[in-house]
Order: structure tokens, then sequence, then C-alpha cells
């Protein structure tokens, strides 16, 4: 399984490799407090936007992860960021998360397009055989739209995480499997096409 960065279009949406690039426009959407409340290391200022792309891509650069900026195609404005992680070549899975999209683009057809981008190039080209996702226990709208695209819950990881703000986060894993691919591809065609 060779992972590499590469540009995935939809109709709607473009996951660029992320780059320093889109520092201004990541700062400029992505500072709302209300979106890293459920993430363990929150984003507030323009240098911890900095230090977050900075570690995206020194992850991607050890192979561990490959991070996008997350493009609206009609207008090319960043509005969040997602990327694969805890890539294993020699078992063909990845995990997609780390996702955040601005608020005013939440609740579109922008994020449920990017997943289905990660999942058909997880699945058709880069071949593997799992992906994964993961959230918050106490998440319940990033658990019901995980839900939602066809993932199926796994567990709970208790005492996963210790957040910025101390508090011990459960983590509740999920998967999708490549024989559960065709009908969950048809199953978010039909969402994002709506």
């Amino acid at each position: 399984m060779t992972v590499f960065p590469v540009t995935l279009k939809g109709r709607h949406v473009r996951l660029e490799p992320l780059a320093m690039s889109h520092l201004t426009g990541l700062a400029e959407v992505g500072l709302d407090e209300e979106l890293w409340e459920w993430i363990p290391v929150p984003v507030r200022t323009r240098e911890e936007m900095a230090a977050y792309i900075e570690t995206a891509l020194e992850e991607q650069e050890r192979g561990a992860s490959l991070p996008f900026a997350l493009v609206e195609k009609a207008t090319g404005r960043a509005i969040g960021s997602t990327r694969y992680g805890n890539i294993d070549r020699t078992n063909r899975r990845v995990e997609i998360g780390w996702t955040w999209v601005a608020r005013q683009w939440q609740r579109t057809a922008m994020n449920t397009e990017a997943k289905y981008l990660l999942l058909r190039h997880a699945f058709e080209t880069l071949g593997c055989i799992r992906v994964e996702l993961k959230t918050d226990s106490l998440h319940e709208r990033s658990r019901a739209a995980i839900l939602r695209i066809g993932a199926r819950e796994e567990g709970v990881f208790r005492n996963h995480i210790i957040t910025a703000s101390g508090r011990i986060r459960h983590s509740v894993y999920y998967s999708i499997v490549d024989s559960e691919w065709p009908g969950v591809k048809a199953r978010l065609a039909t969402m994002f096409n709506s």
C-alpha cells in the first residue's frame, strides 16, 4: 500500500494536500472555539493553526498521516481539514479523522462528500481492507454522523485521551471494511447528491 499526497475532487469539495499555503484561509475560518470543543488539542490562534499544520506535515513526512485541506470548489476557499492517520501499510488500513469543517459549511454536502472521497480513495486506490474512525464518546452529533455514513460501531476505548482541558476522554471506534464498501459507497453517493 503506497500512500502519497494526492488531490481528490468531488462535485462540491476538493481535498488538496495540506500545505502552509492554506494557513491564512484556515485561520480565517478555523479559529472558532466551538470547532475545537471535541478535539483534544484546540486551535485558538493563527500561531496554533500554523503549529497544527506543521505537526500534520511532520506526521506526513514520517509516513504516519496524509493531511488534506477541504476546499470549497465554487469559491476556492479553504473550509477545513481532514486526514488519513494511523496508516498501517502492512495490514492495509487507515484511520480517517482529525476532521474539522468551519461552522458555515457544517451540515452541508461538503463533509459527507469529503468522507466519500477519502473512503473511495482508501478502498479503490490504496487497496485498504479496513478504514477506521473514532470520536469522543460525548460527541453525539459526530457519533450520529459516523453511523449515518454506514460505519459500524466497534467499541469504546475508556480513559483513552487526556484533553487539553484535563478531561479524560473515552473514544468510540468505528470501521468500514472492504466487503461493506459497495453498499456504503451507494449510500454516500445518494446522501451528497440529494
